[in-house]
């Protein structure tokens, strides 16, 4: 082997190995592709697999619970005007009658306008 692997994004391994178009770290099980490391910003995508950007409007795809609360966000929820930030809960948004609200990426599915 003449070519070094990158270390694990993950983890930090030295232990990577190559199969195909990923790269696979031993020791953690997370794989990932070596050009995506090159771009070096996050990519959201929803439940489906969609990238997500700021101001898209989602549809929530599961009832989802409100800390704190007794509301339940219902399944087909339209929110509009998405912003995408770091953290947990990928999305801040503003749900109708509930009002403003984290969501995470893999509980909403991208809607066309």
């Amino acid at each position: 082997m003449t070519e070094t692997l990158p270390p694990c994004p993950e983890c930090a391994s030295e232990f990577t190995y190559q199969v195909d178009a990923l790269l696979i770290c031993p020791e953690c099980g997370h794989e990932w592709s070596p050009g995506a490391e090159a771009e070096g910003e996050a990519v959201v995508r929803d439940a489906v697999g969609n990238v997500l950007s700021d101001g898209d409007t989602v549809t929530v795809i599961k009832d989802l619970k409100v800390k704190g609360s007794s509301s339940v966000v219902k399944v087909g929820t339209k929110v509009r005007g998405i912003r995408l930030v770091e953290g947990d809960h990928d999305i801040d948004c503003k749900i109708p009658g509930i009002g403003p609200m984290g969501l995470k990426s893999q509980f909403v599915k991208q809607v066309s306008d």
